[in-house]
């Protein structure tokens, strides 16, 4: 097409992509450079701004791996993984979030009661809860994906000193629909800033951290498997997470206690934790299928 100009520009990429033999690939992509060209049409973004943005996502390349995405990191804090949840997310049930970048899949399965602390750096952690159905019913069956950090704030990806699985696990629920385990309170901590997305965040005047979190995939049989994490309400960045994954129904009280009794009795570690020990329910209500 002869005579472009800045108006035309965005009809005749969609003119080009005519013949695409997916309508939803056209549909997103001609979608897609609208938004740029308007972008740069509206902001008049010059050639080194420009040059700028295609050198930080070539420095992504350096930061990219099997054990961390910085393409993925600059979606979390653009909070564009987060708008995605969001936008497909249910209605009902528990509010589902980002998946984050440390879940590990076919983790060592681990006894309903179970125990991840094991004595760990740390304050001991003991997490109960249900698992129901839309209708309320027992979602018997459901599999429980659990990942967190370590009481040193840092994931065992992250961390050479730390067992590859360490606080990772797969967690069967009882026929009603239970489960217990014990574990480590989960600190916040920083996603990592030493790359170009980090520069983002400095140039934006933002912070890298995120609150505490208890990551899980609950999959229940027949049914989209619920991508989710809980927070404790009294963590302090609540309200400034850097990839915009709280939710309001997804902040928990964690509380304290020194009464052994009150824990789960199918706890493997009830008679052995320090008290007093905190303590964290979560309820889960599946979406409808």
């Amino acid at each position: 097409m002869r005579n472009l100009t800045p108006d035309t520009i965005t009809q005749a990429f969609a003119d080009y992509a005519k013949g695409a033999p997916s309508a939803r690939t056209r549909e997103l992509l001609v979608s897609l450079a609208g938004h740029l060209h308007r972008f740069v049409r509206d902001n008049k973004v010059t050639e080194a701004e420009w040059g700028a943005a295609i050198a930080a996502l070539t420095r992504a390349v350096a930061f990219t791996d099997d054990k961390r995405n910085e393409y993925i990191l600059f979606s979390d804090l653009l909070g564009v993984s987060s708008l995605v949840d969001m936008v497909n997310a249910s209605t009902g049930g528990t509010p589902s979030s980002v998946l984050g970048p440390f879940h590990i899949e076919n983790a060592p399965e681990l006894p309903n009661g179970g125990d991840l602390w094991k004595g760990q750096v740390g304050e001991p952690l003991v997490v109960s809860g249900r698992v129901v159905d839309d209708k309320g019913a027992p979602a018997a069956g459901t599999v429980l994906a659990l990942w967190q950090n370590a009481g040193n704030g840092l994931y065992a990806q992250q961390d050479p000193g730390q067992n590859p699985t360490n606080y990772h696990a797969r967690l069967k629920v009882a026929p009603d629909g239970t489960f217990a385990f014990s574990t480590v309170r989960p600190l916040s901590y920083t996603v990592p800033d030493d790359g170009p997305a980090g520069d983002m965040l400095r140039a934006l005047g933002r912070e890298a951290w995120r609150p505490a979190h208890l990551h899980m995939i609950v999959q229940a049989p027949g049914r989209k498997p619920l991508i989710t994490e809980f927070f404790p309400e009294d963590d302090k960045y609540l309200d400034r997470d850097a990839v915009f994954g709280v939710r309001a129904g997804l902040v928990l009280p964690f509380k304290r206690t020194a009464d052994r009794s009150a824990l789960p009795a199918n706890l493997a570690a009830r008679e052995s934790l320090p008290l007093p020990v905190w303590t964290a329910t979560i309820d889960v209500t599946l979406p409808a299928a």
